[in-house]
């Protein structure tokens, strides 16, 4: 017998694994639903009459959406009953009510034939859309169809989007939301998404990467003007026309910026998997280069995707010495990385790599750089600077 709390919990466990394919099939495919309530036959009843007055009782005080039917059964000894036997739902709106989803279903269910009817070629595409129709607020969804009609009809703008030409369009508005508008805009375009950022695909412009660079030679500054802290943009650093001898990619901030001057030394700082933006600058290629990362599978992963990049780089700190010794200052990865090799590692940095993914010393260990005391870290890297 199932009572009526029940069933709500049936459907929306059945809502929340279907009502995608609801929004795709309509109003009308597969329903209306039935769902039996259960029925007793008179032995069972005779066993738990407490319990099916019970039943019967909260499906007679039944007010919920949906159709009940009820039936009469010839009991010998019980008698004419009447009793519940069928719950019919109707249409999708009836079983998002009783999941507690109906405002959101509404919603959806709204908007996405506006959009089959203004691009028929979204159509397939609006299933995998739903939380976006569902959520969206009304300006914030007009506000997407006006811009997907501009970038239609201006496919390659070359604008930045605080460029764009539209009331109340501005980055901080389009740059969470840019993945979905290309998703939108090849499916309308018939576009091919693969290999293509967002921002091409829209035909607009991203704004550049800028990297933090610490000029650590006083000769070198001297060569460009003074500066010793630069924030710049991938292309204008790839232009300096000037050959620093030791480059040093350290992956915590706060480290970069305790670094002290070392002679023809050169350090970036808090790139993270950005490092393959170093691929840009050609003076890079004929210096020596140096990584210092954190102890931990990610640590690893970028320094796997640097010297990718930079096959002469090499690590400092990167071994299970440095990870022993410092022992008492581990702490845990929230997550590791999921490759089971990285090719890029030397063979004793593979073997911390994987004792760290195997749990060989403790469960998601890590040692962070920035725990390990300054004048041993300087001193190693200086070492490997000279």
């Amino acid at each position: 017998m199932k009572l009526p709390d029940e069933v709500r919990g049936w459907l929306a466990k059945r809502y929340a694994s279907q009502h995608r394919q609801w929004l795709a099939a309509g109003d009308t495919a597969g329903w209306p639903l039935r769902i039996p309530l259960g029925l007793p036959t008179e032995a069972a009843a005779l066993r738990q009459p407490s319990a099916v007055r019970d039943w019967s009782a909260q499906w007679r005080a039944w007010a919920g959406p949906g159709e009940l039917a009820w039936t009469e059964r010839h009991w010998k000894v019980l008698g004419l009953q009447r009793l519940p036997q069928t719950l019919l739902i109707s249409d999708p709106a009836q079983a998002a009510s009783l999941a507690g989803e109906l405002d959101r279903w509404q919603r959806a269910a709204g908007r996405a034939p506006a959009l089959r009817h203004r691009w028929p070629a979204l159509a397939p595409l609006l299933p995998r859309l739903f939380d976006m129709l569902a959520d969206f607020a009304d300006a914030d969804f007009q506000r997407l169809q006006t811009l997907l009609a501009w970038l239609i009809a201006q496919p390659a703008s070359g604008l930045y989007p605080r460029q764009l030409p539209l009331a109340g369009m501005d980055s901080k508005w389009l740059e969470p939301r840019i993945g979905l508008v290309a998703l939108m805009l090849s499916a309308i375009l018939q576009l091919p998404a693969d290999g293509v950022s967002a921002h091409a695909l829209c035909g607009l412009k991203r704004p550049p990467a800028t990297l933090r660079l610490r000029v650590l030679d006083p000769a070198l500054r001297a060569h460009i003007g003074g500066l010793a802290d630069i924030s710049a943009p991938v292309e204008t650093l790839a232009d300096l026309q000037w050959r620093p001898a030791t480059v040093i990619i350290v992956e915590n901030l706060q480290t970069g910026l305790a670094l002290q001057d070392l002679p023809g030394t050169v350090a970036f700082m808090g790139l993270g998997y950005a490092v393959d933006a170093l691929a840009s600058l050609p003076w890079l290629r004929q210096a020596r280069c140096v990584y210092w990362g954190d102890i931990d599978t990610h640590g690893y992963a970028i320094l796997h995707q640097a010297r990718t990049l930079l096959p002469q780089l090499v690590s400092v700190m990167m071994d299970d010495v440095t990870l022993l010794r410092y022992a008492s200052l581990w702490t845990t990865e929230a997550s590791q990385a999921s490759a089971e090799a990285l090719p890029g590692l030397t063979a004793d940095e593979q073997v911390v790599y994987t004792g760290l993914r195997s749990q060989r010393w403790g469960q998601m260990l890590r040692l962070e750089q920035e725990r390990i005391a300054w004048n041993d870290a300087f001193q190693a890297l200086s070492a490997a600077v000279n």
